[in-house]
C-alpha cells in the first residue's frame, strides 16, 4: 500500500472536522517538547509543527511540498539525530508499519519524542470503514489499528507512552450541517466512552536502559553545608574555651 495524499479529502467537511480536532491536540502535545530538530512525516501540505519551538522544523513525505522526499520506512536521517518525529496518519496507510516505528526509534535521540495520530477501528468511523473498505476510497481504505495496539508496539521498542487523546465521536457524515447537529456527541464521548473516538493521538518518549536523568542535589548540598557549618562553629567554640 502506498502512502496516499490526504489533502483533497481533508478539504471535505468530514476531513476539516478531523483536521481541526487533530491540529488542536497536536499543538497541545508538541508545544512543550524541546530540542533542536523536529520532522513531520506525511501530510506535507498541513503544518502541524507550528506550535513547537524547536529551531529546525521540516516536513518529510514521498511526494508533495516537503523539504525531504523519502519513504516513511527508509528515513534518510542519521541515527539519533532528531528530537521529535510527528506522524499524522502514517501507520494506517503504510505497507510496513513495524519498519516505520523501527526507523523512528533509530533516528530519535534518547528521550526523544514521537507523536502520532490514527483512526480507530473500534468506533463509528471504524464501522464506516468496514462498510466501505471494498470501495478503495480515502480514508476508509487504510489499515486501522487501535490505540492500545500501537501502544503495545511502542512499548516493545522501549518507548513510554506519556500522553494520549481521543476525539471525533460524531457519526460519519458528508455535510457540514449534519456534522454540526451531531456535535453534542463530542462532549458526551469525552466523558462517557473516551475509547470509542474516531481518531486518537499518542505521545511516546524513547527510553534508553542504563540512562538516568542527573539533577542538581540542591537540598542535599544545603544539608551538608549546614552540617559542616555546625561542626565549624563547635570547633571554634572549643578553641575559645581553651
Amino acid at each position: 500500500m502506498s502512502m496516499p495524499d490526504l489533502h483533497a479529502w481533508l478539504e471535505t467537511p468530514l476531513g476539516r472536522y478531523l483536521l481541526d480536532w487533530e491540529r488542536a491536540g497536536v499543538e497541545r502535545m508538541v508545544a512543550d517538547i524541546f530540542g533542536y530538530r523536529a520532522v513531520q512525516i506525511g501530510m506535507p501540505g498541513v503544518d502541524l509543527l507550528a506550535a513547537n519551538r524547536m529551531p529546525f522544523r521540516f516536513a518529510c513525505a514521498r511526494v508533495g511540498p516537503a523539504a525531504v522526499l523519502a519513504h516513511e520506512f527508509e528515513l534518510p536521517f542519521t541515527t539519533a539525530s532528531l528530537d521529535l518525529v510527528l506522524m499524522p496518519h502514517v501507520l494506517e496507510f503504510s505497507a510496513d508499519p513495524h519498519s516505520v516505528l523501527r526507523e523512528v526509534d533509530r533516528v530519535l535521540v534518547a528521550e526523544g519524542s514521537v507523536v502520532l495520530s490514527g483512526l480507530n477501528p473500534l468506533s463509528l468511523w471504524g464501522l464506516r470503514r468496514m462498510l466501505a473498505r471494498s470501495e478503495g476510497v480515502l480514508p476508509w481504505c487504510g489499515q486501522y489499528r487501535s490505540a492500545m495496539r500501537i501502544k503495545d508496539w511502542l512499548t516493545l521498542l522501549g518507548f513510554e507512552v506519556v500522553g494520549s487523546e481521543a476525539g471525533c465521536y460524531v457519526p460519519v457524515a458528508s455535510s457540514a450541517t449534519w456534522l454540526e447537529r451531531w456535535r453534542f456527541m463530542d462532549r458526551m464521548g469525552t466523558r462517557w466512552w473516551p475509547l470509542l473516538g474516531g481518531a486518537y493521538l499518542l505521545h511516546g518518549v524513547k527510553r534508553v536502559q542504563g540512562m538516568r536523568l542527573i539533577t542538581p542535589q540542591w537540598r542535599g548540598g544545603k544539608a551538608r553545608a549546614k552540617r559542616l557549618s555546625t561542626v565549624a562553629q563547635r570547633n571554634g567554640d572549643t578553641r575559645k574555651t581553651q
